[in-house]
């Protein structure tokens, strides 16, 4: 997992983006996501689809369509969120170092510290996330009114 951190971090880079920007009831365009976090659109979709598939993100057609959260935000657990991204990724190279110190030390190391990162992540939410997020100072963008017309 700790090797794949590109792919899981941009799972939840992605999934904050639809949470501050969205939420559960506004949707969020794959072109807007991908236009603040300075990406192409297309390297994203099989993300954002893998993630839709998963439940955690909603996909929404038509004009107004997009991606919003599938659970509510305090439900969604980073540890899911980085294991569907790893899970849907390529698989991971079997080449690597050998020997007994790999074996035996590096290995088991490595192990230890994706265990300790996955209970890191198991036990963090989207909702700690975006007080993070508040407590740098960021703040969600308001929704538009509701206008009405007579």
């Amino acid at each position: 997992m700790l090797i794949r951190r590109d792919r899981g971090m941009l799972a939840v880079t992605v999934m904050l983006d639809v949470a501050f920007h969205g939420g559960r009831t506004a949707t969020v365009s794959a072109a807007e996501i991908a236009d603040r976090l300075g990406l192409a659109r297309r390297g994203m979709e099989p993300l954002l689809q893998a993630l839709s598939r998963a439940g955690l993100l909603e996909s929404v057609r038509g004009p107004r369509g997009g991606y919003r959260l599938g659970r509510p935000r305090r439900d969604i657990r980073l540890s899911e969120v980085v294991a569907v991204a790893v899970s849907d990724g390529e698989a991971e190279p079997s080449e690597g170092p050998s020997g007994r110190l790999q074996e035996k030390v590096v290995d088991t190391l490595w192990t230890e510290l994706e265990e300790a990162a996955r209970e890191r992540l198991a036990a963090l939410t989207l909702d700690d996330l975006l007080r993070r997020a508040a407590a740098a100072g960021l703040r969600r963008p308001t929704t538009e009114p509701i206008t009405f017309a007579i």
